[in-house]
């Protein structure tokens, strides 16, 4: 069986495109191999890929605790923390402006794991799942591959996630439960023993697989676009920095779509951990359809900056590390003929 490796170099999204018999020039020119510091589908490309991930998912969503543990709030108890202004006033009104940070250690552990997985494991399962459909319709049917790939990586991504997302709720949304990481790890095992830290896992997965499938699939689809109908010169003649500022348009134009899509398991998720006892079915009864959605807007603002930011770290990392960054999928030459 051909390592994966193997695979990536017959891949059709690889640099340069190449097929089994023959390797051909692609629109964009290429830069020289020895300007990249390892293979595309190399172990090296995809531990990069995953240090990347870290970066890109464990710096932003601690960046912004404070929006997150609003939202949260508004979420558990609409009655006191009745929108986004209000939530801030009462929170540094209750517990001053330190409570605004609060679950941040969490939050840094949690989504860093989930980085790690999410964007290391979408790189090997794009290459994988491409090489299983063949060139042609891994062209065709591109979009359908990236959903598949970015649904894969955040189902085991949201494994490394639960625990930590636990803690992160329990810590913002009751209040004197615990303070700090070290306070609630210990008193969830003991209240609820290993599975209270993998009681939101089902719906985590609800939340966080539809929004993934989207961050990806609309990311890699609106940059295609912009470089194909709005940017006026191919990607090899674009500038670093100017490459980064598409990156950066592509990602908030997918976040706002990611935040609509997760929202209402978002408000589950929340609620589940917020209280003990209860099923995600018990708990999406008892919000209603109207308050399913109540917090979107504060998470629009939060998921669209997020998402942009997230993209322009992880596109940044590869350039710093001169990984390859093959342009946006073109129509192989036999489907021209």
């Amino acid at each position: 069986m051909a390592s994966l490796w193997d695979l990536s170099k017959r891949n059709p999204f690889s640099y340069p495109l190449q097929s089994k018999t023959q390797e051909r020039k692609i629109a964009c020119a290429s830069p020289t191999p020895e300007e990249h510091s390892c293979e595309f589908g190399s172990a090296k490309y995809y531990a990069i890929c995953g240090f990347g991930g870290i970066l890109s998912c464990g710096l932003t969503h601690t960046a912004v605790v404070p929006l997150d543990l609003v939202k949260c709030r508004i979420q558990v108890d609409p009655a006191k923390y009745k929108n986004i202004f209000n939530g801030f006033r009462v929170t540094v009104r209750e517990d001053g402006f330190r409570g605004l940070a609060k679950g941040w250690a969490p939050t840094f552990i949690g989504y860093s794991m989930q980085g790690l997985c999410k964007f290391g494991f979408y790189e090997v399962f794009k290459v994988m799942y491409s090489n299983m459909l063949g060139e042609e319709y891994s062209y065709l049917y591109r979009t359908s591959l990236y959903l598949a790939a970015s649904a894969s990586a955040e189902f085991f991504a949201d494994i490394a996630l639960a625990p930590m997302e636990a803690v992160k709720v329990r810590i913002q949304t009751q209040p004197g439960w615990a303070n700090t990481l070290r306070e609630g790890v210990p008193k969830l095992m003991q209240a609820e023993g290993i599975k209270g830290f993998y009681k939101g896992l089902p719906p985590l997965w609800l939340r966080q697989i539809p929004y993934t499938m989207m961050k990806f699939a609309a990311f890699e689809r609106t940059v295609e676009f912009l470089y194909k109908h709005v940017v006026p010169v191919p990607k090899s003649e674009l500038s670093k920095p100017k490459q980064l500022v598409v990156t950066f348009a592509g990602g908030y134009i997918a976040g706002v779509f990611c935040a609509v899509v997760s929202h209402p398991a978002d408000t589950v998720v929340s609620k589940l951990n917020s209280d003990v006892g209860s099923t995600p079915v018990q708990a999406a009864k008892e919000l209603g359809m109207k308050g399913l959605w109540k917090g979107l807007g504060p998470r629009i603002i939060m998921i669209g900056t997020l998402t942009a930011l997230q993209w322009f770290i992880y596109d940044s990392v590869k350039v710093a590390f001169r990984l390859p960054r093959p342009p946006p999928p073109e129509m192989p030459e036999s489907l021209k003929a």
